[in-house]
Parts: structure tokens; C-alpha cells; sequence
């Protein structure tokens, strides 16, 4: 990696534990140097999240196609090249890709699955790393999920892990996560891409009710820069291996059963996301924005967007400058329904502006020091109903320009 490491990045990462596989051989986060595949092979069932965009990449469509067959034997990640804008190309180095993993893993390529990221426009050579999955297949080792978040990142300054064992009836039950993403981030499913898996025998009708559920307020309430990917993937499985250690079987996501699972997929959704944030291109800083008192709680999240995308917003954190009125500016452009005379906004604990004008009690000082810290929260109250939202982004600073100013280079 060319870029430092962000200073946000965490001082620690988790012990990854084993997912169980259905069948064996256990699910291998098998991975090769940057640039090059990652390969998972296993058994189970799939759930999804594509992008919204109307460019999507030959493996959004690829996946698209295959998740009707219900079962994923093997997942391949490539970095380095997004295979997007690629025409018949790019659909025949997925169906290549597709067989030669299919080959190696002895399934069907209805069974397989893809995901790519970098640039755009580039077909992809699948000549360079097809003849690598049997391999890659063959020495994987099931622990080595930070490894393959490391081999998926393009431009990461760090991998991105989360796991958590919960009860599911008697038994416990594994859910690892890895995500990449660090720009082309904005909210409209999933930005990025990211591979969670389970050993929970949940059907997949259920997993991806709980998926589409639980990107609301995590995947898609995170924005590094407004551009949504042609390649965002979310991908969940669950191999339903627990069932052997006394794990239920789960067919309806009104179970009540799946309480602790649920609150441990939305943090680990939640999680990744807010690394994705922290990995921001050129990030210094982590912003909360959090809106409330509007009309609805959809209101509320558009008004929070228009103040986490507004680069004047971004470039002020960045500066460490107070300006409490680019939040103003952002309230009023969102095209929500508001009022001046009732608006109020906080940097962290201080109020900087009430019912339309500045705080009697504002104190430079005391916000400039607030403004130093590196996870900054900015509050906006509405003041006319009860809606609330809250998203995260990243400051913008002469590093994002650099980093993708060059990005082909």
C-alpha cells in the first residue's frame, strides 16, 4: 500500500474465529497477494445486496443470475480491476471465472459466485489468476479471514474485520465479516463490498429479510464522497452447520429466536460500515451527523445526507473550523421541509445556533478545541415534528484530492 495507514484505523483487530461448513472441507478464506483472487469454498445459502446503479458490474449481474439457484459453493474476490463498462468481455471473463472455480471446487458455476473491484473500464484478464483457484482452494486454511480482507482492499489503508458468537436456541452460533472500501462510498444499499457468513441454519428467505433490514442504518447511512460503485456487493451465507451442535432451524424471520442473532449481525453491518468511514480517502476525521425534529424519519436521513455530502461541511472538519453555517446552508439546500426560526445545532455539546440565529452562550474557543478531536458529532434539530436520522461520513482533505487525482496512474 502507497497511502499511510489511516489514523483512524483500529489499534486492534479481533481473533477470527472458524466458521463450521456443511459439508466438508470448513469454509477456507484462501488468499493470494493484492491485486490477485480470494477464494471461500463451502456450502450455503445465499442472501444479497446490489447497487441502485445503472452501470452494474459484469459479476453484480453474474450474481444476480446465480442467487435464484439458492445454494453458494464459492465465492471469488478480485481487486485491482472493477470488470464494470465492459461489455461482452466482461461477461466472458465471468462465465470463465465462474468455470474455472467451479472446476476446482468440483460444483456446478451455477453454484459460484464473484465480486471485483478497482477500475473501470479495464476487461479483465482472467488469465492471470483462473489458474490459481485450484490451488487456492486446495491450501486455503479457514483462518485466515484478515488475510483475505487484506487482498481485497484496493485503495484501504487497512483490512476490515468483525465477527461475534451468539446463542441460537442452546447452541452458539459464528458470523464473521469483512468488508473493503474506502472511496466511490454512498449510501444506496450496500457501497462497497462485503462477505459475511454464518454457520446458523437460517433459510434464505429469512437471511435476507435480516439483511435488507439491517443496511438501513448501517451500510446505507455511511458516505465517504456521494458516488455509489458499479461493483457494491453485500453478500451474506449461512452454512447451517450449528444445526449438529443443537442449533434450530430458522424458516421465519418473525422467530423469535433470532433476537440476539439479529443484534449481532446489525453491529457487525454497523461495524464494517463505520470502517469503511474511518478508511475514508484521505480521512482525519470520523463525523457523526445526527438530525432530529423533522418531518419523518426519511426527512430527517435527507437532511443528515445533505449535511455529511456537502464538501464545505467536510473541508471545515477537515480545517478544524467551526463553521456552524455551512450546517445551515446544508439544512436549508436539502429540500426537505424546515424552518429557520426553529433550527438549532450542536458541534458535540455545544450549541452553536438556537431558534434561528447564533447562541447567546456560543464560545469559540470552547468549539475550536471540540473541533481538534477526530471523531466530531454534529447535531441538527429541525424543530418541527419528531423525525430522526443519523449517518456517518469522513472529512475531505487534500489527501482524497491526491489519491484520486491519480488513481489510474
Amino acid at each position: 500500500m502507497s497511502a499511510a495507514v489511516s489514523p483512524l484505523a483500529p489499534k486492534k483487530y479481533p481473533k477470527m474465529p472458524l466458521v463450521e461448513a456443511c459439508a466438508s472441507p470448513p469454509p477456507r478464506p484462501a488468499s493470494s497477494t493484492r491485486g490477485a483472487p480470494t477464494c471461500w469454498p463451502w456450502c450455503s445459502t445465499p442472501a444479497r445486496r446490489w447497487p441502485k446503479s445503472k452501470c452494474p458490474s459484469a459479476p453484480v449481474d453474474f450474481c444476480r443470475q446465480n442467487l435464484a439457484g439458492g445454494t453458494a459453493r464459492v465465492l471469488v474476490v478480485n481487486s485491482g480491476n472493477a470488470n464494470a463498462f465492459t461489455g461482452r468481455k466482461g461477461r466472458e471473463s465471468t462465465a470463465l471465472t465462474a468455470d474455472a472455480a467451479a472446476k476446482a471446487a468440483g460444483c456446478a458455476a451455477g453454484e459460484v459466485f464473484l465480486a471485483s473491484t478497482g477500475v473501470i473500464g479495464e476487461p479483465l484478464d482472467t488469465g492471470k489468476f483462473s489458474h490459481l483457484l485450484a490451488g487456492l482452494v486446495r491450501d486455503g486454511t479457514p483462518d485466515r479471514w484478515t488475510e483475505a480482507a487484506k487482498a481485497i482492499m484496493t485503495t484501504d489503508t487497512f483490512p476490515k474485520v468483525a465477527t461475534a458468537t451468539v446463542k441460537l436456541g442452546d447452541a452458539d452460533v459464528v458470523i464473521n465479516g469483512i468488508a473493503k472500501g474506502a472511496g466511490m462510498i454512498a449510501p444506496d444499499m450496500a457501497t462497497m463490498l462485503s462477505f459475511i457468513v454464518t454457520d446458523a441454519p437460517i433459510a434464505a428467505p429469512v437471511l435476507q429479510d435480516l439483511l435488507s433490514r439491517g443496511v438501513g442504518k448501517t451500510f446505507n447511512a455511511v458516505t465517504v464522497d456521494s458516488d455509489t460503485s458499479t461493483s457494491d456487493t453485500l453478500l451474506l451465507f449461512a452454512t447451517g452447520a450449528a444445526a449438529r451442535r443443537g442449533a434450530p432451524a430458522v424458516t421465519d424471520a418473525r422467530d423469535a429466536r433470532l433476537g440476539a442473532f439479529r443484534r449481532a449481525l446489525g453491529r457487525i453491518l454497523k461495524t464494517l460500515a463505520l470502517q469503511v468511514v474511518r478508511d475514508g480517502e484521505g480521512a482525519r476525521k470520523q463525523i457523526e451527523v445526527t438530525v432530529t425534529g423533522a418531518k419523518s424519519a426519511r426527512s430527517a436521513k435527507r437532511i443528515a445526507l445533505s449535511i455529511a455530502n456537502s464538501p464545505l461541511v467536510k473541508t471545515a472538519v477537515a480545517g478544524e473550523d467551526a463553521n456552524w453555517g455551512r450546517v445551515v446552508m446544508a439544512v436549508g439546500k436539502a429540500g426537505e421541509p424546515a424552518d429557520r426560526d426553529r433550527l438549532s445545532i450542536w458541534f458535540g455539546a455545544n450549541r452553536l445556533a438556537h431558534e434561528g440565529e447564533r447562541d447567546p452562550s456560543y464560545s469559540e474557543e470552547a468549539t475550536s478545541a471540540y473541533m481538534k478531536r477526530d471523531d466530531i458529532v454534529i447535531r441538527a434539530d429541525v424543530g418541527i415534528g419528531r423525525g430522526k436520522a443519523t449517518v456517518w461520513t469522513c472529512d475531505l482533505t487534500k489527501e482524497y484530492v491526491a489519491i484520486n487525482g491519480d488513481y489510474r496512474s
